[in-house]
């Protein structure tokens, strides 16, 4: 039986859902194999890191560029860029060891390391899709788009273990049979831009109704960017454990290869998916501010439990317990932002506050990267992670007395 929210959804949402299943399908498989390759061909933990800080820095300003203009140059346009953007990334990396190409083609193309949305993509889905539902079904939207994106980089995950295995088996290297998972990443961004290139003129943005500054925002500007800094923080903190980086801690931590590590993110993806879609039944309760805080503060103290656990199992358990409930904020901060700004401002906001969370997530690989290549530190990653993630909950409940109401009641 088909839920109420997706039965509300035009052709054009379906599409857009469609492109997310893409896309982190794409993103899932290449963070099990992205540090286990770059460390392959040559480079250091510590220059995996940087190249990865790179490129969350290069799809930050390509976000940015894109994602406030998009409503007024054209979504569908927009995104087609950003797709192309994608294979042409993917291919440099799976044909060249030049280390000062592979950060060029990181850095002006669209990588994601860390398994989560990278690019222009869910800034201008999410005003997509806000427009072609109602408000009142605008939260639960986005929790099965949440959840069909969980599940597409739980399926991914998966795929790129059991790939390699069956390339290995078959008497492929390590490195040739993890190059095949970055060509596959190039191949679906073609995919994307197929997708995209169906869209109709419904998906584009309405004309404005208010002048519109800097960065594409109008009257919602000083909103957006507190919230952004706030995100800012968060997503600091995740950089530190990016799913690249987490499949190398159980690496180096238990020997744990490609194959088991794309079951254990499978499973992670999984268990997030379904934390996603509990998330609009608890807004409906306790509000959308309320389910973002209550349900990612506890998720980060799990994750600072993560590197204690002095056995395989322990470990994974308790990552997954963490991913049980981490993607619950995800769904509702993004239907918060869409809630507290106008219909013509919504592909920027999103943008902005997208750019603030890469750029916060861009910072900290290289850090990670560092701690990384001394064995004593491995573990530190998680705890520095976790911390951030705790004030910045205890900051957004604060601050999220003098934003905005939403526009529905809750």
């Amino acid at each position: 039986m088909i839920p109420t929210a997706l039965k509300s959804l035009t052709p054009d949402g379906w599409l857009l859902f469609s492109a997310r299943v893409v896309r982190l399908f794409s993103y899932g498989a290449l963070s099990v194999v992205l540090v286990l390759y770059l460390t392959g061909i040559g480079l250091s933990a510590s220059e995996s890191g940087t190249l990865l800080t790179m490129t969350l820095l290069g799809d930050t300003a390509v976000s940015l560029w894109l994602t406030t203009r998009a409503d007024q140059a054209g979504r569908r346009r927009t995104l087609m860029a950003g797709a192309l953007l994608m294979a042409a990334a993917g291919t440099v990396f799976a044909v060249t060891r030049n280390t000062a190409v592979l950060f060029l083609a990181g850095t002006i193309g669209v990588i994601s390391p860390s398994g989560n949305e990278v690019g222009p993509f869910l800034s201008i889905e999410q005003a997509a899709l806000s427009q072609v539902v109602s408000a009142r079904l605008r939260t639960e939207v986005f929790a099965w788009y949440t959840l069909t994106g969980a599940f597409a980089t739980a399926l991914g995950s998966l795929f790129a273990g059991l790939l390699v295995e069956t390339l290995r088996k078959q008497g492929a290297t390590a490195e040739s049979s993890e190059r095949a998972v970055i060509i596959l990443y190039a191949a679906m961004g073609m995919v994307l831009a197929l997708l995209f290139l169906r869209l109709t003129r419904e998906a584009e943005a309405p004309a404005p109704d208010s002048v519109t500054h800097r960065l594409g925002l109008g009257p919602s500007r000083g909103a957006v960017l507190k919230l952004s800094s706030l995100f800012a923080l968060d997503a600091f903190g995740g950089g530190f454990v990016i799913q690249s980086f987490a499949a190398y801690w159980f690496h180096l931590r238990f020997g744990v290869d490609a194959a088991v590590l794309g079951g254990v993110f499978f499973g992670a993806n999984l268990f997030a998916a379904v934390s996603a879609l509990l998330a609009s039944r608890l807004a409906s309760r306790l509000g959308l501010v309320n389910t973002m805080v209550f349900t990612h503060l506890p998720s980060n103290i799990l994750l600072i439990l993560v590197p204690l656990m002095p056995t395989l199992p322990l470990a994974v358990g308790m990552l997954l317990l963490r991913f049980s409930i981490s993607q619950m904020d995800v769904p509702t901060r993004q239907s918060y932002t869409m809630a507290i700004v106008r219909p013509e401002e919504r592909s920027a906001a999103a943008g902005v506050t997208g750019v603030a969370r890469t750029t916060g997530a861009a910072i900290a690989p290289s850090f990670a990267g560092a701690l990384f290549n001394h064995p004593a530190l491995i573990g530190v990653p998680f705890f520095l992670a976790g911390g951030c993630k705790i004030i910045y909950d205890l900051l957004l409940y604060r601050a999220a007395r003098n934003l905005p109401r939403p526009d529905v009641g809750r």
